[in-house]
């Protein structure tokens, strides 16, 4: 029998436009079961939102997110607007019985995201935070590799994220200029994702130092108080060491996300600008080679390939969000978990932890130990402190 699932979204712009390009195309996975019906679209510029609404395939415009949160015919409230909207109407949402999917970061600070996962979380619902690259073939079969043990000891992580519309001086402000509306700059918007990958295939980060910078302080009338770039070194559980960089200033970069894993018996690569490519080499095994080799993953027995194309047949950057989104809906139609290939907002909150610890060590000049809080941690205040001479010197 086929689940239909009312779909309430906030958001009509370029992540607004993914997220509704996913829910039209999951029609073509193997998956009848699952039907999701595009109710309707919020946002604040009324005009827009309703000129937007058809192209999106929605049924109506809504110039309100609360009218989205009232309406009885959604079953699932899609929260792509911009970062300081992230909290509240998802937190709304969930409240009033919605399944809830968030974009990241999914707060402006890591106190926001902690909030924003313990509310929705004690409502019941089904919830994730999107973070798309996870449901990129390449990288699950990455992830199955590296927990198959097929690298060995994992040793080092090392991803950067650089893009380059920002470069320019004079490109123009936004919403993601302003530390009021978007919490940082590079940092929560390209780092979160790096910081997510790293939990994701090989452990959770345990300390971290960083320096953050900003390059053009005054873009047109307004001034820029968030960070255009970062670097980072990273301490994880597993003993493996990393390091982290993302930029928005970083010439001829468009969308270069990119990271590498070096274990004790091998080592994989991964490219987004190759992205149904994984690198990949063994010392042991039958598939033992002196140097990497390129794995098209593209057969049948990949990730999510079984329901697309013959084998050789690509796929592209939005098939991720049609992965992710089939996998929360059929999460909701089933009873299944999101977790632990879905990020749920408890992983959105732990990205967040890991972002802000960066940036306190870029203030501090000392390494930042990371501390998680819990859903039943009553401490108001979010973050560990420097390591200090009590438990050896800062660095």
């Amino acid at each position: 029998m086929t689940r239909e699932l009312g779909i309430g979204m906030l958001g009509y712009g370029f992540m607004g436009r993914a997220h509704a390009h996913a829910y039209r195309t999951l029609a073509h996975m193997v998956d009848p079961a699952i039907r999701p019906r595009l109710v309707g679209v919020a946002g604040r510029d009324v005009d827009a939102v309703a000129a937007a609404t058809p192209q999106l395939g929605f049924e109506e415009a809504f110039g309100d997110w609360r009218q989205l949160v009232e309406d009885p015919r959604i079953d699932v409230f899609d929260n792509t607007g911009p970062n300081g909207l992230h909290a509240e109407p998802t937190v709304a949402a969930a409240q009033a019985g919605k399944h809830v999917v968030c974009e990241k970061p999914l707060g402006r600070t890591a106190a926001e995201a902690l909030e924003t996962w313990r509310a929705v979380e004690a409502t019941g619902v089904v919830h994730m935070c999107a973070f798309n690259y996870r449901f990129v073939p390449a990288v699950r079969l990455a992830r199955e590799l590296i927990a198959g043990g097929e690298l060995g000891e994992i040793r080092h992580f090392r991803a950067r994220y650089l893009q380059d519309w920002l470069v320019d001086p004079a490109a123009a402000a936004s919403w993601r200029l302003s530390r009021a509306e978007a919490g940082s700059g590079a940092l929560g918007d390209l780092g979160s994702h790096i910081v997510d990958l790293a939990r994701y295939l090989v452990d959770e980060p345990t300390a971290v130092t960083g320096r953050l910078a900003t390059f053009v302080r005054q873009r047109g009338e307004s001034e820029v108080d968030v960070d255009d770039a970062f670097a980072a070194t990273v301490e994880l559980a597993s003993g493996a060491v990393g390091t982290l960089e993302a930029s928005r200033v970083s010439t001829g970069r468009k969308n270069g996300l990119t990271f590498a894993v070096d274990g004790s018996r091998g080592s994989l690569a991964f490219d987004l600008h190759r992205l149904n490519e994984l690198q990949l080499m063994t010392l042991e095994g039958p598939t033992a080679t002196r140097g990497f080799r390129t794995v098209l993953v593209t057969e049948p027995e990949h990730p999510f390939l079984a329901s697309w194309w013959p084998p050789g047949h690509v796929l592209g950057w939005e098939h991720t969000f049609a992965h992710e989104l089939h996998h929360f809906l059929q999460a909701i139609a089933t009873g299944g978990e999101v977790a632990p290939h879905g990020a749920t907002l408890r992983d959105g909150y732990r990205a967040a932890e890991v972002c802000e610890a960066i940036e306190r060590s870029s203030t501090t000049g000392e390494r930042q130990r990371i501390e998680f809080h819990q859903l039943d941690d009553a401490r108001a205040v979010v973050g560990a402190a420097p390591i200090t001479s009590a438990e050896g010197a800062s660095t």
